[in-house]
């Protein structure tokens, strides 16, 4: 029987991130460029959180009706509350876990350093490679 395996195989290493002191626009010009829609939030080297693209458009709704959208960082938004495992936890503990605490991602660590992150993007494709290699000739 083959071992389970584990999140590191199914994350996208290296993901962006910003610092929690960044503003909002800044985060907003960053998933705008990279095409992503969860951005891991540092602060000091350490991981604090995680800004999802929901976050950053409730934040933008919020400051045009206070007039503080200059104001707003990314710490001030961000989730603070981030789903984060270790590189080795078996994907199917991951799995059982975002469907259960109903998020779209998960920050992947070693040793407490950002290393990756997985979405629901990584997810669907890689369920996709496995059901063709389950169904070659579907």
């Amino acid at each position: 029987m083959k071992p389970m395996p584990h999140i590191i195989t199914y994350m996208t290493p290296l993901p962006h991130s910003i610092e929690a002191a960044r503003s909002i626009h800044e985060a907003k010009a960053i998933m705008t460029s990279e095409g992503i829609r969860h951005l891991p939030v540092v602060s000091e080297g350490q991981l604090v959180g995680m800004l999802s693209e929901r976050d950053l458009k409730l934040a933008f709704a919020i400051a045009a009706t206070t007039e503080s959208e200059d104001a707003l960082t990314v710490g001030d938004v961000c989730n603070l509350e981030a789903y984060i495992v270790e590189y080795n936890t078996p994907i199917d503990q991951v799995l059982v876990n975002l469907a259960e605490m109903r998020v779209g991602s998960a920050l992947v660590t070693r040793n407490g350093k950002l290393v990756g992150i997985l979405t629901t993007t990584d997810i669907f494709r890689s369920f996709a490679e496995i059901l063709k290699i389950a169904y070659p000739d579907a």
